[in-house]
This record gives C-alpha cells, structure tokens and sequence, in this order.
C-alpha cells in the first residue's frame, strides 16, 4: 500500500488578470515548491480554484503539472463533483491526463448522510487504479468523514489517506484510536501542524507552503524529527499568516502572499474578486510582518 508522508503543498492555480490560466506561472511555481523539499504536489485542490474551471482547463492544468513534476514527487489532483457518475469519469480522465493519485472532495451538490458519504468514496475508489486521498472538510462542504464512517473504507486498498480539516485536533487521536494506522493522516490546516504532528499525523496538505516552502517544510521536518521547541519557535511567527489558510478567503489572502513573497500574480476567477479596502491592507500588513520576521531566522538542521 502506498504510504504518502511530508508536504504536499495545495497548488494555487496562476491566472492572469482577465481570468486565463498561466500555465507557465503555474509550472515555475511547481519547479520551486519542489526544489525547496515539499514532498508531494497537489494540483486543482480548492485553493486551486477547481470549481471555477472548465473540463478542458483541469486537464490542461493536470498535463502541465506532470511535466512539471517530472517524475519527482507523486502528482495528486483534486477532484471535485457533483454527480458519483460524473467523479467516477473524473478519476478515469485524471490518470490518463497523467495524475498519480486524487484528493476527492465529497459531493459538490448535495450533503450526503454518513451511508451515502461511504459510498461516494467506494464508487471512485472503483473507478481507477489511483491512490486516494479523502478531502475532510465539514467546515466548508457539510459532510464529515468520521472515523466510523472511515472503518467502511478500510477495506477499499486504494484509499490511503485522509486530509483532516475539521478544525479540532482531537479528530487525528480519534481516527488513530479506530483505525490504528490503516490510513495517512495529513493535516489539512496551517495553523494545527504542530499540534497534529504531535499527535502522530504523518503528512500536511499545505497553503501557505505556495509562499513560504522552505520554511514549511523545515517547520515539518522539525516536528518529524522530534524537535517540537524549535518548531514551535517558527511556527509562532508564521501563525498569523497561517491563519489566513482557514478563512473564506484563502485563495484570495494566499495568492496575495505568493505576490509579495516572490511575484506571482494575485488574481483570482469570478466570483472570487480582489481584495481591497481595510481588509486588503490588514492582509497586506499580516504578509509583510511574516516576511520581515522571517529575516531574522536561520533554517539550521531539523534534528
């Protein structure tokens, strides 16, 4: 079974300013996420805008991200539906587009109940040879994978991990006491990856990596290897940015931070809409203090 651990950065997809993809914005990005140390990519998540593109643009932001990768890292792709007819297509589609594995969202349509919900995820499991990684955000979609919902999936050996977003830490020592290990438990959140690391989970699907991939992944190493009071010496500093990962409007604050920190473009599809006024500069000023701060640290040894 395949054991994915590390980073695995949620990838902003790079658009211009009239809404068009910038497939080579998006691939620069990628080239730099991995040759700072992340461990995984994850393309066309959320925060990469999934449900605003069309069919054609997945499978052009897919292909591009393959090339790429190149073979480095394992490539993921979100996969984000409505229909389990239309996901199942999707998951066939994806890994012949060149995906090596899918990070799937419950239903975009409908609020499935915990016995729909199981067998959302067995029928894409069903559907391609791919590695899956549950999406779990009751937050923003309404539909918790619990750990009894999870013991219905144990037995589905393409479904590996789950990304654990429901805002309460407690979940990770849940999902850990009923069901040992059978899955990679990744935190899905910036601002609990010490706390989760800590209680054992093996992987981060990441925001703010997009901006910061050095410093995340040296935040991760410190906590895999153990060394949880200079993590948290980081993490402190970073926090106020990480917290902009759990807002409604993380696409927006993230690409911003990735404008500040090294150029990339801020712009967003409809509806999403630039930020402006005081909520602009508060996010602005959170940015640009992490930046200053960041100055001051030195990445030594995790260990």
């Amino acid at each position: 079974m395949i054991r994915w651990k590390g980073v695995f950065p949620a990838v902003t997809t790079k658009l211009n300013e009239n809404g068009a993809i910038d497939l080579r914005a998006t691939q620069t990005s990628i080239d730099r996420l991995i040759e700072n140390g992340v461990s995984g990519i994850i393309v066309l998540p959320m925060l990469g805008e999934n449900a605003s593109l069309q069919p054609h643009e997945r499978e052009s932001v897919i292909r591009a991200a393959k090339e790429a990768v190149g073979g480095r890292v394992p490539l993921l792709s979100g996969l984000a539906d409505i229909t389990t007819e239309g996901a199942a297509a999707s998951a066939r589609a994806y890994q012949g587009f060149g995906a090596e594995g899918l990070m799937v969202f419950p239903s975009l349509g409908y609020k499935t109940d915990p016995r729909e919900t199981g067998e959302w995820y067995k029928a894409i499991a069903k559907a391609s040879d791919l590695p899956i990684m549950i999406y779990n955000n009751p937050i923003a979609y309404g539909v918790d994978v619990t750990p009894d919902i999870l013991q219905t999936l144990a037995e589905c050996p393409t479904i590996v991990a789950v990304k654990e977003e429901t805002g309460d830490v407690r979940r990770v020592t849940d999902m850990y006491i009923a069901l040992g290990d059978r899955f990679s438990i990744f935190c899905g959140v910036d601002d609990q990856i010490v706390e989760s690391m800590s209680l054992g989970a093996v992987g981060w699907v990441s925001g703010m990596t997009n901006a910061w991939p050095k410093e995340c992944v040296h935040i991760f190493n410190l906590c895999a290897a153990g060394n949880f009071a200079k993590a948290r010496e980081l993490y402190r500093i970073m926090t106020p940015a990480f917290h902009l990962d759990t807002h409604v409007k993380l696409v927006q604050y993230i690409k911003m931070a990735e404008h500040l920190v090294y150029g990339e473009p801020e712009w967003t599809r409809a509806p999403r809409l630039p930020l402006v006024g005081e909520e602009r500069e508060r996010v602005i000023s959170t940015i640009e203090r992490t930046i200053e701060e960041l100055k001051e640290v030195s990445l030594g040894a995790a260990a």
